[in-house]
């Protein structure tokens, strides 16, 4: 377990220290407090955390999806109702109970529960003395207890902002003192992203107020619960299904890795870099992840190439070469039923095809090429080149760089490469090894490495066989190997991998196949 930094451990303590002091006034003899409806409102506030929060992965999984995310079900609610009905200090003592009480899937545990316990406990007082200021919208707990509508509602939706306002303040705080987030990025969309949500809880908060103040009871306060619970099991189900969805990509991608080991983290890079590309280019949320998905996918069409030519000692032959081609159109039928990938897919399929129409599997230019596969053939050649190989090291960031420039326009959209540019100025680049890797030395893009009698920064003219390569050709051709790559690792010395002859295995595509179907590029073929 990675041990908590002391700046969070003294952050979550002042924390606990304010809510104390907002609590502490209902505690004080003949302060009024009426104990009746608080601890109603606690027990349903314990009952909704510890039910409308169902789990959504088997235990043992990671974290990420096991279980719908705080205050998507009945919590939040009850809580709002609590600072409708209640004095303020009354109010922060409503969600205690299901904070220290409710489930907490990541260590340390009773670090965690006393964070959530206070977060919980200063949000509410902040909606309670907003609700119950009275200056410029009118007392809310009178409107309340009149059915003032649509008075009510004003003071309800300032009391909301506020709830939102401090969760999503302490939360930044919480990832920059624990996480090290840069300030900047901690708190960046945490208050416009929860405020629609937190605006339904407060509609259904509401309802349970005034419900409670009816003749009918606070019994009938119940039935606002009731659907709040169900919506929650839904949005579970909802992330049950994208955690699904993860593990298969992980799934793939791992597979990827055990059958070429020496493109080992290489997938996650590129899905890094297509998302650092979309965000620059102002892509919503949805297509960046869904970009990201298409990079790190792109090349699992490799499960479909013979292993014995992924990791051959030495050049390929014409007919090796046009076999490791197909890979795109075997990734592509192997996601094709993968409803959730969207536009992942045509990225996987033409994530080596070329502006100026040399590339494969289609031969397509220019704007035929679809965008995605446009930023993944980017992101791709960047990571081959600044990646170590067994025969050849890292690229440096700015020589690579330099490469993809003077590549944009025949091979590259250039408004790709400059997107990329932006983005390694704003945030840089750091190749980190990835959780599945074990040895950063296996680290590796599958570009092929510039032949020794290539001048720096030349790009040869493409041809149909194997040839020496700079940022074009290593993008075009990165699942397969090169007669000067062999050249240069053997005046490097001895190669890693087994050494001796591979026979040539008989993989041609059968007829009614992907392969068929593909275009030679330029007649030459």
């Amino acid at each position: 377990m990675r041990a908590v930094p002391r700046g969070a451990r003294a952050y979550v303590l002042c924390a606990v220290l304010a809510a104390v002091v907002c609590a502490a006034p209902a505690l004080r003899p003949g302060a009024g407090t009426p104990w009746d409806a608080a601890a109603l409102l606690a027990l349903l506030c314990a009952a909704s955390e510890r039910l409308g929060r169902p789990r959504t992965a088997p235990r043992g999984a990671p974290d990420r999806g096991r279980t719908a995310p705080a205050g998507a079900g009945p919590f939040v609610p009850v809580l709002l109702a609590g600072a409708f009905l209640l004095p303020p200090a009354a109010a922060a003592l409503v969600g205690l109970p299901g904070a220290l009480l409710g489930r907490v899937e990541q260590q340390p545990v009773r670090l965690r529960r006393v964070w959530h316990a206070a977060r919980v406990a200063l949000a509410t007082f902040a909606a309670g003395q907003v609700f119950g200021a009275g200056r410029l919208t009118g007392d809310g707990r009178e409107a309340v207890a009149t059915a003032d509508f649509p008075g009510v509602l004003l003071p309800a939706a300032l009391a909301v902002l506020a709830f939102c306002a401090v969760t999503a303040a302490l939360d930044g705080g919480i990832l920059v003192a624990a996480e090290r987030c840069p300030p900047r990025t901690a708190w960046r969309g945490l208050l416009l992203r929860s405020l629609a949500p937190h605006l339904v809880h407060g509609s259904a908060g509401l309802m349970m107020a005034v419900l409670w103040r009816s003749p009918f009871g606070p019994v009938t306060s119940l039935l606002v619960l009731l659907p709040m619970y169900i919506s929650c099991w839904v949005f579970a189900q909802y992330h049950r299904e994208r955690a699904a969805h993860h593990a298969t990509i992980r799934a793939l991608v791992q597979a990827v890795d055990i059958k070429d080991r020496y493109t080992r983290g290489h997938s996650e890079r590129v899905g890094r870099a297509s998302a650092m590309i979309a965000r620059e280019l102002g892509m919503d949320g949805g297509r960046v992840e869904t970009l990201r998905i298409a990079g790190i996918l792109h090349d699992v069409g490799k499960l479909g190439v013979p292993t014995r030519l992924l990791r051959k000692d030495g050049p390929l032959t014409p007919e090796e070469r046009r076999v490791i081609e197909l890979h795109p159109e075997y990734g592509h039928e192997m996601v094709r039923g993968i409803g959730f990938l969207g536009e992942a897919r045509v990225a996987i399929l033409h994530h080596h095809e070329r502006l100026d129409g040399r590339g494969y599997p289609y031969g397509l230019s220019g704007r035929q090429i679809p965008e995605f596969a446009r930023v993944v053939a980017v992101a791709d050649a960047f990571d081959a080149m600044t990646s170590t190989r067994s025969y050849r090291r890292a690229r440096p960031v700015a020589a690579a760089v330099a490469e993809l420039r003077r590549c944009a326009g025949s091979h590259f959209d250039p408004r790709m490469v400059r997107a990329l540019v932006r983005a390694l100025d704003r945030h840089g680049w750091h190749p980190n090894v990835t959780a599945d890797s074990e040895h950063p030395a296996d680290l590796s893009g599958n570009v092929p490495a510039p032949a020794p009698d290539t001048a720096p920064g030349a790009v040869p003219a493409p041809a149909p066989e194997p040839a020496a390569g700079t940022a074009a050709d290593t993008a075009a051709d990165s699942a397969a190997g090169t007669a000067a790559e062999e050249r240069r690792a053997r005046r490097a010395g001895p190669h890693p991998r087994e050494s001796g002859p591979v026979p040539v295995p008989d993989v041609r595509p059968a007829a009614g196949t992907a392969g068929n179907r593909r275009r030679p590029r330029g007649g030459r073929r």
